[in-house]
């Protein structure tokens, strides 16, 4: 097969022209913040998930660390997996809290409750558990023995398999190569009337509001409101921060969001696809309902090589994920036995809505031709 010219990236996001009518109504709106567009996105979100409450922020990363602000999470311990990105262990650490990493089960690489249970101590005030590639986190086994809170992070998650219920919170993102890319953004989501309320003073600097609606969604106070419009007289009496979601960024949440089943379902294609075609020379992943990443494995004398062997035929591939203490700044003074071992072999092969037919096709000749090479 002849050499492609072109890179073919293992992640990336796919717009059209929706999403540019999208964005463009809004900038000619004139409203480009936080308004009507984050409100109805709030809203048609916290429905798909099944909570009661929305919050729309500019990131992950940003809404894991209101978490920790609204909840007083700080000068303790808080356990999160060392397979995920530096988000779950940073986020603690900006918050004075020690970050104890446990180990990851074999197969999905999620949270190993066992590890956990071994890891709990006296001052410990959160778990934070990853869905790994869309997989849930074995949030039920940790509620047997930990009853303290449970942050779910649903990074990876869509509305399915009851992804951001399992938790007593939950984070979500739009980031340019998730599921649901929408440049960035993110999403917290709660049941908690007053956790809501004090999420979204926090993520505008404190202040309680600066424009009303016609219903209350936990943006301003019905008692002191008396009609619509620009309110001048807000109040400020919890310092915040500055990390809610712009109208920009809902406009183009809005637009992808009513395409996310079709996109699911070619994701969905492609991975049982690699299946049917590759089972036979990688270790296929567990199946996703998202298919954020395609986690496959291979021997690790292998890994590095297939890497460098499907760069020189222009297909990018990645490792999802690195364990965190393995860098520097995160190591701990612990072992890793599962982590160490397989993330040794895993490679992310591309999955993204820009992939034609021929792409996969492609993948997986370049793939297959490897395997053939190494045997003969």
């Amino acid at each position: 097969m002849e050499i492609r010219s072109k890179v073919l990236p293992v992640l990336g996001p796919r717009g059209d022209d929706d999403d540019c009518e999208a964005v463009a109504e809004c900038i000619k709106s004139g409203w480009w913040v936080n308004g009507p567009r984050v409100e109805e996105f709030e809203n048609k979100f916290s429905k798909l998930v099944g909570s009661k409450y929305a919050i729309g922020v500019t990131s992950n990363t940003a809404g894991l660390d209101l978490i920790f602000k609204a909840l007083d999470i700080k000068d303790c311990d808080v356990i999160s997996p060392t397979m995920s990105f530096a988000t779950t262990v940073g986020v603690p650490m900006w918050n004075n809290c020690t970050s104890r990493l446990a180990d990851v089960d074999p197969i999905n690489h999620n949270i190993d409750p066992e590890d956990v249970k071994k890891m709990i101590k006296s001052n410990t005030k959160a778990i934070i558990c990853v869905n790994m590639a869309g997989i849930p986190a074995p949030i039920a086994e940790i509620r047997k023995f930990y009853n303290g809170l449970i942050i779910e992070d649903c990074a990876h998650s869509c509305y399915v398999d009851g992804a951001g219920l399992q938790g007593d919170i939950a984070v979500w993102s739009f980031q340019g190569v998730k599921t649901m890319p929408c440049g960035d953004g993110g999403m917290i989501t709660t049941n908690c009337p007053g956790l809501n309320k004090k999420l979204r003073k926090l993520s505008w600097f404190g202040i309680d509001s600066t424009y009303s609606r016609d219903k209350d969604s936990g943006r301003f106070d019905n008692n002191t409101e008396k009609k619509k419009g620009y309110k001048w007289q807000y109040d400020i009496d919890i310092l915040g921060y500055k990390a809610y979601m712009i109208d920009i960024n809902a406009s183009l949440c809005l637009s992808q969001l009513k395409k996310l089943d079709k996109n699911l379902e070619r994701r969905r294609f492609i991975q049982q696809k690699y299946n049917d075609e590759l089972k036979d020379v990688i270790e296929i992943p567990p199946y996703s309902h998202t298919v954020q990443y395609y986690c496959a494995k291979v021997k690790p004398e292998n890994r590095d090589t297939l890497m460098e062997y499907l760069t020189s035929k222009n297909i990018h591939t990645s490792v999802h994920f690195r364990p965190l203490h393995t860098f520097t700044i995160f190591k701990q003074d612990r072992d890793f036995p599962v982590a160490d071992k397989e993330w040794l072999k895993l490679i992310t092969l591309p999955v993204h809505l820009n992939m034609t037919d021929e792409d996969i096709d492609y993948v997986i000749y370049w793939v297959k031709q490897f395997f053939e090479q190494l045997n003969n």
